[in-house]
């Protein structure tokens, strides 16, 4: 009997990028570098990773998806193509934080350093229990703290394998993870009477 396919992907920063796993073997990843488009991407490299490995969409049994903190966007694209797929799959959906996914098998203490724009970055401090809360920093000003460490597998592989170790025990559903409210407001004027 085959082991369990689990697909693990994200979009909340400037790429797109997705994780085949047979049990706790890695079939396939793709990374690709995109400042714009992962809403057109996602799906295609999808379905161009689960072709290489020779599968279709019914044989996945589990989801991981990248919740953020990221992209405002980009998160929202991931978060809503995994809530879809799990839906209509009827398989689980399970949310990872980016810092999370890149510290996998990293020693403890450690911490995780995502580059942002403006000079700012995203930062999380992983200890040997409870890991902080996820923070944005400007990046020259980040307080002391345990060594900052550099990941040794991909986002989207790191969103797998803990999708995985963590879909023993029952999951919400995954949701986003924002550090700041979107840069867009919304309309200041009034809406238009609906009419019974």
């Amino acid at each position: 009997m085959p082991e369990a396919l689990t697909l693990g992907f994200d979009t909340s920063a400037a790429h797109c990028a997705a994780a085949l796993l047979s049990g706790e073997t890695l079939l396939t990843t793709r990374q690709e570098e995109m400042a714009k488009g992962q809403a057109e991407r996602l799906m295609p490299l999808i379905e161009e990773l689960l072709a290489e490995a020779g599968i279709g969409w019914r044989d996945l049994a589990l989801i991981g998806v990248g919740t953020g903190p990221g992209n405002f966007t980009g998160i929202r694209i991931s978060v809503a193509a995994a809530r879809g797929l799990a839906l209509s799959l009827g398989i689980p959906a399970i949310g990872i934080g980016a810092p999370e996914a890149l510290a996998f098998g990293l020693p403890r203490p450690c911490r995780i350093v995502i580059p942002g724009r403006r000079d700012m970055a995203i930062w999380q401090d992983f200890g040997d229990d409870t890991p902080s809360q996820p923070r944005q920093d400007p990046l020259d000003a980040l307080p002391p703290g345990p060594p900052v460490l550099s990941p040794h597998i991909g986002m989207a592989e790191g969103i797998a394998r803990l999708a995985r170790a963590r879909s023993a025990s029952p999951q919400p559903r995954p949701a986003p993870i924002y550090l700041r409210p979107a840069d867009a407001a919304p309309a200041r004027d009034r809406g238009p009477v609906i009419l019974p």
